[in-house]
């Protein structure tokens, strides 16, 4: 895909259709919330030959923003905004910016060859340049008709679940589904802030994870369902013939992805190498929480891989991957509710392992079974439902592609490190030459 050429023809705010109670304008973010980063959440929606007449294209933005401002009175915080000290959130009604804009090219230029960098045009923000909103809108129309929605909401309120919710909601209301779900608020109830807050600073004590990195290149790779087959057949423990284990289809393109890159980048023994799984905490509550509780609903999970194996075709990884897994708990979570920060827990880690050591962090999430692909606002479901580029150093992002058979990798390296691993020939034999 060559660059693309995006113009923004309007801009407008869109507010609830109703305003926010008096004892709902104070939304307190919980601790996870403050321990999240500042970036936003970033997705583009891809629909063909919806606007090929004047008169569609005014039809479609209205649609949309009447649909949006009523799905505001239900996710009430995203139409507010973040308090200076970024404890609460004034949950005032000001609404949000909606964009229209006019892509010069056509949209079969993009879905058919996407570049990550190329995509964050189609946002209303840079998913670094946090700015006062918590959440914006673009609605991309592109010369053939097709469109791209898209949408950007601040990981400080939601994540990654939460925010899915809140575009399956507006989708629900545009098309006039009557059986909506209300979203379930109350994240601070659940895992409250720290009492002594005037010590709390979550940027300081959130351990750089995933903080922005320069000289960082996003690439997006696709593995069919018949090569995870292979990889997962692979990466499986046959030591016992009787029981052999096999890996889910993450756990095996981790520890496919973590051994490709430590080997294509010849990542030395002596460095204390951490992998990092963000897991969802709805399932590891007491009681579980409903998959429409909305906050950051999310902690991880880290891994010190054994550093002499790097480059076998061997199961260890996955051993040492669902151990670190296995032990965030609900005795973990009550302890996070108690007040044991996320941070302690990963510095803990570090220790036991010689801290003062070089280190290299890498970083999995998964999106996968996520509804990704079910905001059918009235025109039928998206053909496409994308990511963009990210700015985060050794971050790995996997993705249902859109039929729902393979997984896409959004990955994020070093640029010498991506030419590294696009180098190497056991990574690349696992590569579809399909986007789709």
């Amino acid at each position: 895909m060559k660059k693309i050429e995006v113009e923004v023809v309007s801009k407008e705010i869109v507010q609830p259709s109703s305003p926010t109670p008096d004892h709902l304008r104070s939304y307190q973010l919980s601790f996870l919330d403050q321990f999240s980063p500042s970036v936003y959440n970033p997705l583009v929606l891809f629909y063909p030959e919806l606007c090929d007449t004047e008169a569609n294209k005014i039809k479609i933005s209205d649609q949309l923003k009447q649909s949006l401002s009523e799905a505001l009175t239900y996710f009430y915080p995203l139409a507010g905004r973040i308090t200076s000290d970024k404890l609460f959130v004034d949950c005032n009604g000001e609404g949000i910016p909606f964009l229209e804009a006019r892509v010069k090219c056509q949209l079969s230029d993009v879905i058919n060859n996407p570049v990550p960098s190329e995509l964050t045009k189609l946002l209303p923000f840079h998913i670094h340049n946090v700015e006062e909103f918590p959440m914006g809108v673009q609605l991309n129309i592109f010369e053939c008709g097709g469109i791209g929605v898209g949408v950007c909401t601040t990981h400080k309120i939601v994540d990654a679940l939460s925010f899915m919710r809140f575009v399956n909601l507006w989708a629900a209301i545009a098309r006039g589904d009557k059986n909506l779900i209300a979203p379930q608020f109350g994240s601070a109830e659940i895992f409250p802030p720290p009492k002594e807050i005037a010590g709390f600073n979550a940027n300081t004590n959130r351990p750089a994870l995933i903080a922005p990195k320069e000289n960082i290149i996003t690439k997006r790779f696709v593995f069919s369902a018949s090569k995870i087959g292979e990889i997962r057949e692979k990466y499986s423990d046959k030591t016992s013939l009787e029981n052999p284990t096999r890996p889910t289809r993450i756990e095996a393109l981790s520890a496919f992805m973590w051994n490709r890159f430590a080997d294509a980048t010849k990542v030395s023994p002596d460095t204390l190498c951490t992998i990092i799984h963000l897991i969802n905490l709805r399932t590891r509550t007491e009681p579980p929480l409903p998959e429409h509780a909305v906050g950051n609903l999310y902690t991880f999970a880290m891994t010190v891989p054994s550093m002499d194996k790097i480059g076998e075709s061997c199961h260890y990884l996955i051993t040492e991957m669902r151990e670190s897994i296995k032990k965030i708990d609900r005795e973990f979570v009550r302890r996070i509710q108690d007040g044991y920060s996320p941070s302690n827990y990963a510095m803990e880690i570090l220790a036991s392992h010689g801290a003062k050591r070089e280190r290299l962090t890498f970083t999995f999430t998964s999106l996968c079974r996520f509804p990704r692909y079910e905001a059918d606002f009235g025109w039928g479901k998206p053909v496409w439902a994308s990511s963009v580029a990210r700015d985060m150093k050794n971050v790995v992002s996997f993705m249902d592609t859109a039929t729902g058979n393979g997984v896409e990798a959004w990955v994020s390296l070093k640029e010498e490190d991506m030419a590294k691993l696009e180098s190497d020939d056991e990574f690349l034999a696992y590569i579809s030459p399909k986007n789709f």
